[in-house]
């Protein structure tokens, strides 16, 4: 017991897959207990002999159940001294799978399967970032805080004293021996119900406290408001004996019954009675229903006919009226807008070779001069027979470099033949 309540040392459980951990999302707290305690993280299994070395154990959302083991460590923990955090967030135990309400409930504390939201719009945005301006339930926590009374009122608890923000919480069931210390307030639903508790064993010096929203002191929020003073509050209560909370408040806490609503949506598919206590249920129990509300026959046909003979009006066929038009018809207009042609698709100049297409026949034959070598004759023959136009003088299966170089040979004997007049003549 010495060992527990001397140790500098703050324990935050992660074997559990609790929701925040000092490594993720708890920094700033963190950083804010290492300028006076020593903080690690237990990951293995949790023993007394571990929880003896704990100042402070601190279990921030578990996702997991515990052990009945584990629960009885926990009550010896308390019993020899130790002090316990718990927090959790909405849905309680339903939404985390875990089954911390079996410990807690055991010390008249439990985390309701619900999510305090606030019903009007103020500063921030989400319902369930439920600002909260009047939920100090004993007036202890606000003196603890720093914050001064005004002269006449240290008789009267001022609710007032802190805001902070609760989000994403849940609210709780507090009864004897534990203390409700803050509510919901009266903006936020449900209505004045407790958000957090303290518990102080009677045989030792051991505490527990429990806060239904584990998101209040993560990060984000912890710097919010004045939920830091709160947790300053909460670390002095568990680590010494200082903060000593108001008799008065603790007897009677203002808060208010808890009243749940039903489900409309699901009420709204359910079968409804529309009986009278004084009916007596028949045991044809299809009697109960009235179906000519809505019933669709020829009932009423033959008492419509009568009416003829009883009102001495003649039963005549309707006719049909020839309408009158007083203003006739304007005349039609032939619409006279011209129709609008789509533009032409612009040539695909990327399906062509533009060297190839506007390059003369004498800078394509040295192009393909240069390209080819003494390997590619045939090849060179044939491209330049396409070049010239000789190809397609050429049958198809005529167009290789024989009957290329065949053509151009003929051609030019028949040129030679036509021109010897003119040779002798330059001679």
């Amino acid at each position: 017991m010495e060992e527990t309540t001397t140790s500098k040392l703050i324990v935050f459980d992660a074997s559990k897959r609790e929701l925040f951990n000092i490594g993720k999302g708890l920094k700033s707290m963190n950083k804010k207990l290492r300028s006076s305690w020593k903080v690690v993280s237990n990951k293995e299994e949790i023993t007394l002999d571990k929880l003896s070395l704990a100042r402070v154990y601190v279990i921030c959302g578990p996702r997991e159940k515990f052990t009945a083991a584990e629960f009885e460590t926990f009550k010896q923990y308390l019993n020899r001294g130790g002090s316990l955090l718990v927090m959790m967030g909405e849905g309680g135990e339903d939404k985390y799978g875990t089954n911390i309400n079996y410990l807690l409930e055991q010390f008249g504390v439990m985390i309701n399967s619900d999510a305090v939201v606030r019903t009007s719009y103020y500063k921030y945005y989400h319902p369930k970032e439920a600002l909260v301006a009047n939920g100090v339930l004993n007036r202890a926590v606000a003196i603890a805080a720093g914050k001064a009374f005004p002269t006449g009122s240290e008789d009267e608890n001022n609710l007032q004293a802190l805001s902070f923000v609760y989000p994403y919480g849940a609210t709780l069931n507090v009864a004897k021996p534990s203390i409700a210390v803050l509510s919901s307030g009266s903006v936020s639903f449900p209505l004045n119900r407790p958000v957090c508790g303290f518990y102080s064993s009677p045989k030792s010096k051991g505490r527990m406290v429990v806060c239904g929203s584990a998101h209040m002191f993560s990060d984000e929020y912890i710097d919010k408001e004045e939920n830091a003073k709160i947790f300053d509050v909460i670390m002095q209560y568990l680590t010494t004996d200082d903060l000593k909370l108001n008799s008065i408040d603790s007897e009677d806490p203002e808060i208010s019954d808890y009243n749940e609503l039903p489900e409309v949506a699901r009420l709204a598919d359910s079968v409804k009675s529309c009986l009278q206590e004084s009916d007596d249920i028949p045991r044809d129990f299809t009697r109960l229903f009235d179906t000519n509300l809505f019933s669709l026959d020829t009932s009423l046909v033959t008492p419509a006919l009568k009416a003829y003979e009883t009102l001495n009006t003649p039963h005549e066929q309707l006719g049909v009226i020839t309408p009158q038009f007083e203003t006739p018809l304007p005349p039609l207009q032939p619409a006279v807008i011209p129709p609008q042609f789509r533009e032409l698709p612009a040539p695909s100049l990327d399906l062509f070779d533009l060297d190839e297409q506007f390059s003369t026949e004498k800078v394509r034959l040295a192009q393909i001069t240069n390209k080819c070598g003494d390997d590619d004759l045939e090849y060179y023959v044939r491209e330049c027979g396409d070049i010239l136009g000789v190809s397609k003088n050429l049958a198809l299966d005529s167009r290789d470099a024989k009957h290329i170089i065949e053509y151009i040979v003929a051609q030019v004997v028949e040129f030679k033949k036509l021109n010897q007049d003119h040779d002798q003549l330059m001679g």
